[in-house]
């Protein structure tokens, strides 16, 4: 097909769809079409579809990328001297890092602007996490994001009509048009809003396996690689530590649920399993920083902001510069709480075999505490807590979890998936492993 004299929607879908390389006018025209509108949602649809299909090369991501991060204006955060540091996260189920790994790194001396998401399919978002406090305001405007990175160091928002607007738009409908697992799709992402943070390098979770949109280390790898090369074309560090999400990540599931997770974490305890995915990224984030030279020293400095408070000062410090309730924070049995709970019992015990990330998403999805379709609303208050983690051993009789529900017809659907996730056994099992590889490194 020859190059179009006019870039319509039907000529630029059509082109992507008999697989030709589109020009960067014509990615342009799509990008500037999802965010003034002027593209119908069923073609931003059709050509998030073709690019699934058809893909895209090099050339044609970092053109995508930069459109979407020049959809809307790029942070100026020229005037704030610290370095700036964001991490991101590709998706998992139980995910909360970010809440307590940014006010860490932004205690140890590093700034962290972060732009965040709302859930995605069956995996949680900071944003729902994060607007389960009461008042906290994530809709900051860009000016109101400038100086509060500059003030507090730290600030955690989403996507608004100033930064990375196109993005939005687009996000919202891969989630319900099955277009999320596309490497260019998630490239343009990623980098496309992380970079309008104003950020001088990035970090990575690129997660694997059943609670995770990658399937396998060898496609987290790929797509890693790509996200490096991107953002290196783009004049930006990335790094990529590689995770397995097999099982939920934490004991907990749901938005309010996790929030006190992570606030438990900030005052020194917490599941081992997200100490060590927390601190593999953050030793990434200040060596990118360049707060410290080594992993080592990089981690000691990041528990020390733990150990002396100073992390949980800074968390408190944003939360109340977004106009968070402090008293909830503080108290967190003042956060949502559902009406019902209900333990899932194991009448026979033994040791846990598997704890089906996936399926124990789909249990929190029927709670309410995800979205099945992009505008729906979540219950911040329901989810899952106290979740057995593979390898341990239940007494007979004992509790998998504890159900958080809003009434007894969604008790009962996640009892079911949750019996069905959680397999325990006779004969020990080993603990699985987490990180699987950093890259990036020089």
């Amino acid at each position: 097909m020859p190059m179009p004299d006019a870039l319509t929607p039907f000529s630029v879908i059509a082109r992507k769809r008999d697989g030709f390389a589109l020009s960067r006018e014509e990615i342009a025209s799509f990008v500037r079409g999802a965010t003034d509108g002027s593209w119908a949602d069923y073609q931003l649809s059709a050509m998030l579809m073709a690019v699934f299909l058809r893909g895209m090369d090099r050339a044609e991501t970092i053109a995508l990328t930069a459109a979407v991060m020049n959809s809307g204006r790029v942070a100026d955060l020229s005037g704030v001297r610290a370095p700036k540091v964001d991490k991101h996260s590709t998706g998992g189920v139980g995910d909360k890092i970010s809440l307590h790994l940014a006010p860490m790194v932004a205690a140890c001396g590093a700034c962290v602007p972060m732009i965040s998401g709302r859930g995605l399919g069956h995996t949680g978002g900071t944003l729902d996490k994060l607007e389960s406090i009461p008042g906290f305001r994530v809709n900051l405007t860009l000016s109101e994001f400038a100086a509060q990175v500059g003030k507090v160091g730290l600030a955690m928002i989403g996507q608004t009509g100033e930064l990375a607007p196109a993005d939005k738009k687009l996000y919202a409908l891969r989630d319900v048009t099955a277009t999320v697992e596309c490497d260019p799709l998630i490239c343009a992402s990623i980098l496309g809003k992380k970079l309008a943070e104003g950020i001088d390098a990035l970090v990575l979770d690129v997660k694997f396996g059943r609670g995770a949109f990658m399937p396998n280390k060898a496609r987290a790898r790929q797509l890693a690689e790509t996200l490096i090369e991107i953002g290196a074309a783009m004049g930006k560090p990335v790094r990529a530590v590689l995770t397995a999400m097999e099982e939920p990540l934490g004991r907990t599931v749901g938005n309010a649920l996790e929030v006190v997770e992570s606030i438990d974490f900030l005052h020194g305890s917490g599941p081992a399993d997200v100490g060590e995915v927390t601190f593999a990224l953050g030793e990434q984030m200040l060596l990118l920083a360049g707060i410290e030279k080594g992993a080592s020293e990089a981690r000691s400095r990041l528990k020390e902001s733990v150990a002396s408070g100073a992390a949980w000062a800074k968390f408190r410090e944003m939360v109340a510069a977004q106009g968070g309730d402090l008293d909830a924070v503080d108290d967190p049995r003042r956060l949502p709480r559902a009406r019902l709970q209900a333990p899932l019992i194991n009448a026979r015990g033994g040791y846990v075999r598997s704890a089906d990330a996936l399926g124990i998403a789909q249990a929190a999805l029927r709670l309410g505490a995800g979205r099945a379709r992009a505008d729906a609303s979540i219950d911040p208050a329901v989810g899952i807590s106290h979740l057995v983690k593979v390898a341990e051993r239940v007494p007979p009789g004992g509790s998998l979890c504890t159900i958080h529900a809003s009434d007894g017809d969604s008790l009962a659907e996640a009892r079911a998936a949750l019996e069905r996730a959680i397999a325990v056994g006779d004969e020990p099992v080993a603990a699985p492993g987490l990180v699987e590889e950093i890259m990036g490194r020089t």
